[in-house]
């Protein structure tokens, strides 16, 4: 799979995002996941990157990243995804049948002051919002359930502003339907989040469409990743 050019990223949060082609699942058990987390871990290890929070879920994964160079997430995420395949298709006996995701990653760049908190509220309440637990940190391969129990099986970095006293409060509370519509939208168009002066000047930096709606793109002679939904996190 290959890297994505990500001029001007470093310093800025991400949302990175990835599931697997057609809906496919990526993780049918328990040691899927587990698997998939020791894959993060031996990827921090080859590339220091800030990880803030994430969850996996059964067909796809969300994650907040904080590089501090430009080359950094790229270089995290395809060792990562690039490992798990070739890891996937071995264990489904399915090597040479095509890809196991659906693209390269989408990486969103965050407003760190205003939006950051929304983020990883989106990222960590995953599992609740499609019904798999009935609190959000009993979800086992997300950073709330490391953190409730201070668990260093990942290293998590510590957060750009200070986490609320009443987080876990926050996360396993109802959702604001204008968080998630902004969040989807983004993640739809590949369009950065925070205030239209920030997104205007993030997207100039970075190359990326300010346009709702509108999948942005390194430069105009490359490929743009393929659309795809993330609004619907059940299962199937």
């Amino acid at each position: 799979m290959s890297h994505r050019r990500l001029p001007g990223s470093s310093g800025l949060v991400f949302h990175v995002i990835n599931r697997g082609i057609r809906r496919n699942r990526l993780f049918d058990r328990p040691d899927d996941y587990d698997d998939f987390v020791d894959l993060m871990r031996q990827a921090q290890e080859r590339v220091p990157i800030r990880l803030l929070s994430y969850c996996l879920m059964p067909n796809h994964f969300h994650f907040a990243l904080w590089p501090s160079s430009d080359g950094e997430m790229s270089r995290f995420m395809g060792w990562l995804t690039a490992t798990h395949s070739k890891r996937w298709h071995v264990r489904h006996e399915t090597t040479g049948l095509g890809p196991v995701y659906q693209g390269r990653f989408k990486a969103l760049p965050v407003q760190t002051e205003t939006y950051f908190f929304r983020l990883c509220r989106y990222i960590e309440r995953n599992p609740l919002r499609a019904e798999l637990v009935l609190q959000a940190e009993d979800w086992r391969w997300s950073s709330l359930h490391q953190r409730c129990r201070n668990s260093n099986v990942l290293k998590l970095a510590e957060w750009p502003l200070l986490q609320p006293s009443d987080w876990l409060d926050l996360v396993n509370g109802g959702d604001r339907e204008s968080d998630l519509r902004q969040m989807r939208a983004a993640m739809r168009g590949c369009r950065p989040v925070g205030d239209e002066t920030w997104v205007a000047a993030t997207a100039k930096r970075m190359g990326l469409s300010a346009v709702p709606g509108t999948a942005g793109r390194p430069a105009k002679t490359q490929k743009s990743t393929p659309e795809v939904d993330f609004s619907n996190n059940r299962l199937f």
